[in-house]
């Protein structure tokens, strides 16, 4: 009997990185809810799926809503069954020191980006708990561990989200569930939040270089809903800035202070007629890249090697093995 479509459920899945992990489902022949705030993004990545060979069902929902979400979730399974992967990955930002954001502004942030997770991962789990199974995906950020300038509400949304997840593991741990919850950090992407979010700077925001393709990360994300890791951190300034943080918190606190200022900003004045999604939907045509595709790499060695490292490790005992065994011989 042939296997049926995996049922997938992403939040954020009309531009940026959720566009591309809808893309890279779709490929693989999956059923996916599509939720975001824009009907318009989420009827061409419908169009999109449809043309990789997946089905898709459109739920125009703001993340912040409970209730909302909930319902998402539900209208899922009655149209494609038990959901399989939930990947939360629906976020808001706003680029502005601390003494410019309104309290409104912190709020709406958090309520997206913490609360959004909260509140997918409540949905699915109310689902998966019945069924013992399935999968849950945090789409985190190296910002979760090392928390930036200019970026204070984004910064404390990503590091609540690290917090609830890991209590939550531990909860699953003690009921013996067979539900997997990991979290995939990000570096800095080529998404279209740069050209969309609200900002206070003199210049257009950039995501701190190096940066990424969004394809790098959804490679990543679906790797990662098929395994058991806890953790992915996605390219090597990933890594280095949780490990830093870790090592030379005050060094790291420091450096930002000087370069993170001028290296989240390029040389172009922000446009008077800009969009903001901070509160409502920027309905425009938008999809999984932003503006910095001459700029953004499309591979990343150290994440091939992250995701491959039992391959990596066999194949290198095999080569130690063979030079160990023609040494013998000599």
């Amino acid at each position: 009997m042939a296997k049926s479509p995996k049922v997938v459920v992403v939040t954020g899945a009309s531009a940026g990185v959720g566009r591309a992990v809808v893309r890279e489902f779709a490929s693989e022949g999956a059923s996916i809810g599509l939720i975001a705030r824009g009907r318009g993004r989420l009827e061409s990545a419908k169009q999109e799926v449809e043309a990789r060979g997946g089905k898709a069902l459109v739920i125009p929902a703001d993340v912040a809503d409970a209730n909302l979400i909930d319902q998402a979730a539900a209208q899922v399974e009655r149209e494609f069954g038990p959901i399989d992967v939930w990947v939360n990955d629906a976020m808001t930002t706003i680029f502005a020191p601390v003494e410019k954001i309104t309290p409104q502004e912190f709020k709406r942030t958090t309520e997206v980006t913490y609360l959004g997770f909260v509140y997918g991962t409540m949905a699915a789990l109310k689902r998966m708990k019945e069924r013992n199974r399935g999968t849950i995906v945090q789409v985190g950020s190296a910002l979760a561990y090392r928390s930036i300038p200019l970026q204070s509400a984004y910064c404390g949304a990503k590091h609540a989200m690290v917090g609830f997840t890991d209590s939550l593991r531990s909860e699953l741990i003690h009921d013996r569930s067979k539900i997997h919850l990991t979290v995939v950090h990000l570096p800095a992407m080529n998404t279209p939040q740069f050209s969309w979010c609200r900002t206070r700077l003199p210049r257009q925001p950039q995501p701190v270089p190096p940066i990424f393709q969004p394809e790098v990360a959804a490679r990543a994300i679906v790797w990662a809903s098929k395994h058991r890791r806890r953790e992915v951190f996605v390219a090597w300034p990933t890594v280095k800035a949780i490990y830093g943080q870790d090592v030379a918190p005050a060094y790291a606190d420091r450096y930002l202070a000087k370069y993170a200022y001028d290296g989240q900003e390029t040389s172009e004045p922000v446009p008077a007629n800009r969009p903001d999604n901070l509160f409502e939907a920027v309905e425009a045509d938008y999809a999984a890249h932003g503006i910095f595709d001459d700029r953004a790499h499309t591979f990343s060695m150290e994440t091939w090697l992250d995701l491959h490292r039992d391959k990596v490790l066999y194949g290198g005992g095999l080569l130690l093995g063979c030079a160990a065994a023609m040494l013998w011989k000599r």
